[in-house]
């Protein structure tokens, strides 16, 4: 499964630092004047890190932390917080916890000795450089490319400009970019800058020095990369050759170079001799950099992969096991800390272990309950992962924040608030598209670095979260309830040529009871559900009089299946993947012509891990009485605009809301069934008033919602110009941004003028994240396209669904479609009035879907809307169990079959 093992540590300039260090020692020139007290301390400092040196280079990372750490302590006394020789130390004690796979313990050492560098020493010193590069060296290894490459770029300038083209140091930056250059595909920008560094170092130290076998080794992944086995093998064989006469036969780089010769000997068909050397790779790796190193993990991948291609599954298995459980523990150190861009981009690396441990299962161990459990236990430990980690950072912000803490959570809301209002209306008028794009650049940085800091707050006690595993989740579902855990996957083929292991993807479905073991059936290739799942909605979402042969077609090929293993369950607590998020599962049609409605209760989630929040959330009480909220005025203050379609949606292209007749009625129906409410209509539907919430019980709001979807760039567009969002004209939409949070949302009182007080009646979805829902137990979005949003595989969908989530909101009603106005309106008030009977609200959704099925609507006036989240009644009683409805049949003319 996995390409060669590049180099990419800082070990590759053990002798380029000297140059630096030297430098460094000029930096530190006030030191030798310090008082005579301060010397000694500052001596056994030296002494310290030369040891750590010595230690560093043989690998023996366990001892030298601590040394590092004493080191540190001695400068800090010394020459005070902010001095470079601080720094020096700061940067060595990261690279050891780098060096140990401990990432999130890294990176903020790395940042404070950035800091410090760049203030004492200014921006363009060569020690700056070697903090950048150093920090990108980290970024990357949680693939966070983006942010690592620029980095890369900025101290190869630095040391090119203080050194000369030809130095050592800029060979080391030449090596590293060309890693990651190779690790985003652009093989052909890398490969020249590979060669340019090899020449550099084998001028500067030698044909025979461990510096070259590492750029040996990079240049052999490359060509690995591209089908070149037979020029990447002699590299690798002299790069393994030079790290055993340099740094003897245990140094973790000999391990390296013996790994990915292995990777190259199995591709030959020379399995026993790969596996002789995978061996002695983990073995190495094991003693020096200890049995919990991703390293191990990738070993343990790598042996279970030469195992399966071996015609031994089973004893792939029990390897993958143990390369599982080295990168849950790496991934939960990662994903407690650092921004949400940052955790996303290191939980897509697991992907592919991920989609060899599904395809294990379900291709070469089927008849394997052990298997089973296991596929479905990574499965629940990573789906939705990115997602249940800001929950409860915010979570723990709100229940134990500090006051500077809320300050600054305070603080990240304004200036999500600000990159939102810069979204909707564009450059102003005059306003030069360059510093507008600037602009918008800076206060996402702003954003990311407030998401870290505050996390790095916070990691100490998302480790103590509750484990995730099949038996937490199965002793949260109920006697009459299922889990059903969908996934796509790539399947995964340890015959195919390399580069090719991985197949276009797959739909597979878990169902889980609260006793028993997994059942699973793969659902086949995601291209033709997909278009299935387009077509149902097609004919859903636009009231078609032919819908039910849409939903049939689209059952049969998902649902059908999945039923045989469901049994007696009527309770479906349902985690959807892809497309699949976007199916209004109650509206499709059995095997017997009947709705889905009519035997099984739906609620939708993120991930089956949800349950185990989800007890979490529904403990906690409301601090405010209800808020109901409909019939914003768009125009106050402005010209009226024209009625709309009678939708509940934005008119997409010039993004100007109407009046919508029937959400005034809603509202207060609704207040009726909550005497307790707070009413806000008309010119006090403000975004203000919605963002002054803390934590009311049941929050309603009836009014506009939209999604607008990512339009491809277009071909000439610049990559310098940020995108923005200014509604023009229809039909004349610049690009959208890329974070989906900004593309969706609610229009509130000053919507069409883009002014609301200090707001702009815009509220957005990424908005809606920072609300303080905390202890609300229903949020009710009774609005068009609330349930919509951008697709990432495992984490649901990106919009107004994931929003009310990280606000905190027990449970959602959403829709997934441009919904009726007239309609809706009475659909929400017949929902209120069995909510008001005690009913849970999974269940009142349902109960009311049921009788207008029954007054012969068609779905697209039912349908659309989905629940999410808890299923209790807002007193917390538990639902009644369910019982197939007797309704009619939907007949192929979209009239529904009489009773």
């Amino acid at each position: 499964m996995k390409v060669l093992l590049p180099s990419r540590a800082t070990r590759l300039a053990a002798a380029i630092m000297a140059a630096h260090l030297a430098v460094e020692a000029q930096a530190q020139a006030p030191e030798q004047e310090a008082a005579t007290a301060a010397r000694r301390p500052l001596e056994e400092a030296e002494r310290l890190n030369r040891r750590v040196a010595e230690l560093e280079q043989a690998g023996r990372y366990d001892e030298a932390i601590p040394l590092a750490r004493r080191a540190l302590a001695l400068r800090e006394r010394a020459l005070g917080p902010e001095h470079p020789g601080v720094a020096q130390s700061l940067a060595g004690l990261a690279l050891l916890l780098q060096e140990k796979g401990d990432y999130a313990a890294a990176e903020p050492l790395y940042r404070r000795a950035l800091v410090i560098r760049e203030k004492a020493l200014g921006p363009e010193h060569p020690h700056v450089a070697a903090s950048l590069y150093s920090l990108a060296l980290l970024l990357e290894q949680k693939a966070d490319y983006a942010v690592a490459e620029p980095l890369y770029r900025r101290a190869l300038d630095i040391r090119e400009k203080a050194f000369g083209p030809e130095h050592p140091a800029v060979a080391q930056s030449l090596n590293a970019l060309a890693g990651l250059l190779q690790t985003i595909g652009d093989y052909a920008g890398a490969e020249p800058l590979y060669h340019r560094a090899l020449a550099i170092v084998e001028k500067a130290f030698g044909a025979e020095h461990h510096n070259v076998a590492a750029i040996l080794n990079n240049l052999a992944v490359l060509l690995q990369a591209i089908g070149d086995h037979a020029r990447a093998e002699p590299l690798v064989r002299r790069a393994l050759a030079i790290r055993e006469k340099t740094l003897g036969p245990e140094n973790p780089d000999v391990a390296q170079s013996l790994n990915n010769l292995a990777v190259l000997l199995q591709a030959k068909g020379e399995h026993a001799a790969a596996e002789r050397l995978y061996r002695r790779a983990l073995a190495i790796w094991e003693k020096t950099l200890g049995p919990e190193h991703p390293a191990v993990a990738q070993s343990f991948d790598n042996l279970a992969w030469l195992h399966w291609a071996s015609a031994a599954p089973t004893r792939a298995l029990p390897l993958l096991q143990r390369a599982a459980a080295i990168h849950e523990r790496v991934l939960a150190s990662v994903v407690a800390a650092g921004s949400e861009r940052q955790k996303h981009a290191f939980a897509s690396m697991l992907e592919g272990h991920t989609d060899m441990t599904v395809s294990l299962h379900v291709r070469a161990l089927s008849d394997r309950a052990d298997a089973a459990r296991f596929a479905l236990a990574v499965l629940l430990q990573r789906k939705g992962r990115v997602l249940d980690a800001m929950t409860d950072l915010l979570t723990q912000l709100r229940a134990r924040g500090r006051p500077e803490d809320q300050t600054k959570l305070a603080e990240l809301t304004r200036l999500r608030g600000e990159l939102a209002k810069r979204t909707l209306r564009g450059p102003r008028r005059g306003e030069d598209v360059r510093h507008h794009s600037d602009a918008f650049a800076e206060l996402q940085a702003d954003i990311e670095v407030l998401e870290r800091d505050l996390a790095e707050r916070y990691k100490a006690l998302a480790a103590e979260r509750r484990a995730v595993t099949l038996e937490a989740v199965q002793a949260a579902l109920g006697p009459d309830a299922a889990l059903i855990e969908i996934a796509l996957f790539h399947p995964y083929d340890p015959h195919a040529k390399p580069g090719r292991w991985f197949g276009d993807p797959h739909y597979v479905a878990y169902v889980l009871h609260r006793t028993g073991k997994p059942l699973w059936v793969e659902l086949g290739p995601a291209a033709p559900i997909d278009a299935l799942v387009a077509r149902a909605r097609a004919a859903l979402s636009t009231a078609d009089p032919r819908y039910a042969e849409a939903a049939r077609k689209l059952d049969e090929k998902v649902m059908q299946p999945v039923r045989r293993l469901l049994g007696e369950a009527r309770e479906v607590y349902l985690s959807p993947d892809g497309e699949l998020n976007l199916v209004p599962f109650a509206a499709l049609v059995d095997e017997r012509g009947q709705f889905l409605l009519a035997r099984y209760r739906f609620t939708y989630l993120t991930s089956g891990r949800d349950l185990l929040r989800i007890e979490v959330t529904q403990t906690e009480s409301p601090r405010s009485s209800p808020l109901v909220l409909g019939n914003p005025a768009y125009d106050e203050g402005g010209a009226p605009a024209a009625a709309t379609s009678g939708h509940r949606s934005d008119a997409m292209g010039a993004m100007q809301f109407g009046p919508l007749r029937w959400t005034e009625p809603e509202a207060r129906a609704v207040k009726q069934l909550l005497p307790d409410a707070r009413l806000l209509l008309d010119k006090d539907a403000t975004e203000a008033a919605v963002k002054a919430l803390a934590g009311p019980s049941i929050l309603h709001m009836a009014t506009h919602g939209f999604f607008l979807a990512q339009a491809p760039a277009a071909p000439h567009a610049s990559r310098e110009a940020r995108p923005f969002l200014t509604v023009l004209q229809p039909g004349a939409l610049p690009p959208l941004p890329e974070n989906a949070l900004l593309r969706s949302g609610l229009a509130l009182a000053g919507a069409n003028l883009r002014r609301s007080g200090s707001e702009d009646g815009v509220l957005t979805a990424l908005e809606v994240a920072g609300l303080d829902l905390w202890g609300t137990k229903l949020v009710v979005l009774s609005a068009c396209d609330t349930g919509i949003g951008a697709l990432q595989r495992g984490e649901g969908v990106y919009g107004l669904r994931r929003a009310l989530v990280l606000a905190g909101a027990d449970s959602q009603i959403m829709s997934l479609w441009k919904v009726a106005d007239e309609e809706t309106q009475a659909l929400m008030t017949a929902y209120y009035g069995r909510l008001s009977a005690d009913d849970g609200r999974s269940d009142a959704l349902r109960e009311v879907q049921i009788a207008m099925v029954r007054k012969g609507l068609h779905p697209f006036y039912w349908a659309a809307f989905i629940a999410g989240g808890s299923g209790l009644s807002l007193s917390g009683k538990e639902p009644p169990p369910v019982r197939e409805a007797d309704v009619p049949r939907p007949l192929d003319n979209g009239r529904i079959a009489p009773e």
